[in-house]
């Protein structure tokens, strides 16, 4: 039976060779260090200096994701901004065109497609990380390492595909004469927000998947309608209420969504929306990591 705990060393001391005499011989050489393992109880944060030691592992496991994504792909790159674009195509001609969503947003697909990229960061990440640890059952089983970077290696993958798609937005932006203001000084908050709300979330779910494979086959669902519930992807804040504006930003996709399409494009910046799902998102991700710590040392048995 494999036992996930975070290791400590101690070394012992040198024997000295009772044969030997009194004064002549060197000591005989000290034995290796002895790492004892032990199991983690209680609810608490993960040992973030433990995680920086395996901040090497963390690089190659995302690495490894990002060559494994795109290896043998005829679009290559291309499929990091395959998905915001359909699904901006189809928001575009359904909801702008025969619904009208689009009445008083000038560049509407622009507008959806800001909206997209940031969603599908969000969306792609959460979902990555939920399945991340069974799907490295082998590592999980065979050798010691903090278990929390698996899920987290997931967060690299996605600001690569991030990166890709904001360029892409860069330039459609351009194309039709939108220049961003201020606000996209804030781009670095906002989408380390988006990182640590999506990998509270997707930390929670792996661990839930490890014990519950039920929570694994909600979970693409989820994602969609999660989506849809998230209208700050696909419309304008002036289509939405004021009743709805003041409880949506607890939906932590909403107010992080909008956000980066603000600071993306310019425009007023909606600090109380953003404030809140910050806040909320935070907080997913303490109780996701908190719930992470304390069920992982059964991870190896469950798998």
């Amino acid at each position: 039976m494999v036992s996930d705990a975070r290791p400590e060393a101690e070394t012992r001391p040198a024997r000295s060779d009772p044969a030997a005499g009194s004064a002549a011989t060197a000591p005989a050489p000290s034995e290796p260090p002895l790492t004892v393992i032990e199991p983690q109880t209680g609810w608490a944060l993960p040992d973030l200096s433990e995680l920086w030691r395996y901040r090497e592992l963390l690089f190659f496991l995302a690495l490894r994701d990002i060559k494994v994504r795109y290896k043998q792909t005829v679009l290559g790159l291309g499929w990091a901004v395959a998905q915001p674009l359909a699904t901006m195509a189809v928001f575009a001609l359904f909801l702008g065109k025969m619904a009208g969503a689009s009445a008083g947003v000038e560049h509407y697909p622009v507008f959806v497609f800001a909206g997209m990229v940031a969603w599908t960061f969000f969306g792609n990440t959460v979902t990555t990380a939920a399945g991340s640890v069974v799907a490295n059952e082998r590592l999980v089983t065979k050798i010691y390492f903090p278990r929390l970077i698996i899920p987290l290696s997931t967060v690299g993958v996605g600001l690569f595909d991030l990166v890709i798609a904001s360029a892409l937005l860069a330039a459609m932006a351009g194309a039709v004469g939108i220049v961003p203001g201020w606000s996209v000084l804030l781009l670095p908050l906002v989408v380390g927000s988006l990182a640590v709300a999506a990998a509270g979330v997707g930390v929670l779910l792996s661990a839930l998947i490890v014990s519950q494979r039920d929570f694994k086959y909600v979970l693409t669902f989820g994602v969609q309608l999660w989506m849809f519930a998230t209208p700050s992807v696909y419309l304008p804040t002036d289509a939405i209420g004021p009743t709805a504006q003041t409880y949506l930003p607890l939906n932590p996709a909403y107010g992080l969504v909008l956000a980066f399409r603000q600071a993306a494009l310019g425009g007023a910046f909606d600090w109380y929306a953003f404030g809140v799902s910050s806040a909320v998102g935070l907080l997913l991700a303490v109780a996701g990591l908190m719930y992470f710590r304390r069920v992982e040392r059964g991870f190896a048995d469950a798998i």
